[in-house]
């Protein structure tokens, strides 16, 4: 039996699938498959907690039910099995609703972030030729009716407009739920489960799709590392379609192991640490800047932290100097992870020493995720040189969603996926991730790595976060420019002292940044990581960096 997810997809060739298969890593089992032996096992149990605006609870049961309900509601307006549905919803009860709903019929969620717009959206529906569109009425103070009748005005696909709340001239989610009395068979665990979004900086994001069996097993793997259970109470502060707050182990992998869900509807500690204190909750993931926060935060609130567990800090590289301030504030364990979209996850593990979950950004879920670490012409580099990453295995797609030409320069002719990150990996297997090949800044021929450099000015008590990029030099080439925000009362800082502390660490002079700007924010993906294309972008204009919306 191999693999067949369509020709929009690339596949896993047999002999990989049969061995993936062989090991234990791909069970059959489908998302809805999980959900409905979850809801029988413990009914009752919580599987999902949304505080906002007024706290609502779903049992397993109550999920499940829910969800076949509105599963049996799509099909009956026509969505099938492969038709893909663009979810564009913030972290409410509803999106888990829809999701699963859409699972069950074999129906493809396209997930779209919170802060995508017309621009992105459009794009989504149009190129994947989606069905439906799932919004909220209002959120953050934007109107998603507006912008959905732009979108389907403009595709000629797309038949429905779902709307959680007010629908205007849509349909109402709430009238789409019926009677789950004959609903049609489910999707195979190798059929295609949802296409994620590239974490691309450049244009538009490509698609990623994902199947049933292959996700789940990064879900296990990830319940396994990462401790969680059924007493497990997981807060998704970052957008819950995207894939680090999905997976890893997310919310997906807290109900794969029959937790509790708790989705928070703001990320920043106002919002989050009351949430903490009344849910209980034991772990979260975030991107490093808002870790700076919550580390910083924690020593003014008044919240009771003390049932968190486990923070895992990734989706961009933690800097070594913030990773040593977060468990003394957060009193938790700092757990760092390093993956992508695409597949390849790698965690510090519980019982790694301090030094290493605070230098290295972990090693890989899998014994059969296969590492190379290479050289520009592909040749591999010995174990602590930095190279290219490039990774294959039971959980890293072969090719992305309607994308040849993409796929041929992002994937070896022998299935290996070219991540574009710098890394290199310890004797203990541990990867170590020096920044992107792209984010790289080449100073007349000197090569440098701005991560070492933030890392670096990040350790000065007057600086909360700091950002390194390369600016365009008629003479070098690229020259440096560092973007830093001092903290809240801090003691003054000029250009003259950030660059002596660095040339004061002892490293090659061409790596003290020629300029260095001080900025209030940095601009930012849609996920909240920095954006180094936004930066490069302000320092071109010759703006300061300010927050994108």
């Amino acid at each position: 039996m191999t693999i067949d997810s369509g020709p929009d997809a690339p596949t896993w060739p047999a002999e990989f699938a049969e061995r993936y298969r062989a090991a234990g890593h791909w069970r059959g089992e489908t998302f809805g498959s999980v959900l409905a032996e979850r809801a029988a096992a413990h009914p009752d149990r919580i599987a999902v907690v949304d505080p906002a605006p007024a706290r609502r609870v779903w049992t397993y049961r109550e999920l499940a039910e829910r969800s076949a309900r509105l599963a049996a509601g799509f099909a009956a307006r026509g969505i099938g099995k492969g038709d893909r549905v663009v979810v564009h919803l913030p972290n409410t009860g509803e999106f888990v609703e829809v999701v699963f709903g859409l699972f069950r019929i074999g129906a493809l969620p396209v997930y779209a972030l919170p802060a995508h717009r017309e621009t992105e959206i459009a794009y989504f529906c149009s190129f994947t030729e989606a069905v439906a569109y799932v919004i909220p009425d209002r959120h953050a103070g934007f109107d998603h009716r507006a912008l959905a009748s732009k979108v389907k005005a403009a595709t000629p696909t797309l038949r429905h407009v779902f709307v959680a709340g007010d629908p205007g001239e849509h349909t109402a989610l709430s009238d789409v739920p019926c009677e789950p009395d004959q609903l049609p068979e489910g999707p195979a665990p190798d059929d295609l489960a949802f296409l994620q979004l590239s974490g691309g900086t450049t244009g538009v994001p490509k698609l990623i799709p994902r199947t049933h069996d292959d996700y789940i097993y990064s879900l296990r793997g990830s319940d396994e590392i990462c401790g969680v259970d059924e007493d497990t109470r997981f807060l998704v502060v970052l957008p819950a379609g995207h894939n680090f707050p999905m997976s890893s182990p997310g919310w997906l992998g807290t109900l794969y192991a029959g937790g509790t869900v708790v989705l928070c509807p703001r990320p920043d500690p106002a919002t989050a640490f009351p949430l903490v204190e009344a849910e209980r909750v034991t772990m979260t993931g975030m991107v490093p800047p808002l870790a700076l926060l919550w580390t910083e935060a924690a020593a003014e609130t008044t919240a009771d932290l003390s049932s968190l567990r486990l923070v895992l800090v990734g989706g961009a590289k933690y800097s070594e100097a913030a990773a040593r301030r977060l468990e003394p504030a957060l009193g938790c364990r700092l757990m760092q992870v390093f993956g992508m979209a695409e597949g390849l996850v790698n965690y510090t593990r519980l019982d790694d020493d301090e030094e290493t979950v605070v230098t290295t950004q972990g090693r890989p879920i899998s014994p059969d995720d296969e590492i190379r670490v290479v050289d520009d012409e592909d040749d591999d580099v010995p174990d602590g040189d930095f190279g290219h990453l490039l990774t294959r295995g039971p959980y890293t797609i072969r090719g992305y969603w309607r994308a040849p030409e993409h796929n041929a320069r992002s994937f070896t002719a022998d299935g290996f996926y070219r991540t574009g990150d710098i890394v290199r990996r310890t004797p203990t297997g541990h990867l170590v991730v020096e920044g992107r090949a792209k984010d790289q800044i080449n100073r007349g021929g000197e090569k440098i790595a701005p991560e070492e450099i933030e890392n670096i000015i990040l350790s000065h008590p007057s600086v909360h976060d700091v950002s390194v990029v390369g600016v365009a030099d008629p003479y070098l080439g690229e020259r440096s420019l560092a973007y830093v925000i001092l903290r809240d009362g801090a003691e003054p800082l000029k250009p003259p002292a950030v660059k002596r502390l660095v040339r004061e660490r002892g490293v090659a002079a061409y790596k003290v940044p020629d300029l260095v700007e001080f900025v209030d924010a940095f601009p930012q993906t849609g996920i909240g990581k920095v954006s180094k294309k936004g930066l490069r972008t302000d320092a071109t204009s010759g703006r300061s960096a300010t927050p994108q919306h």
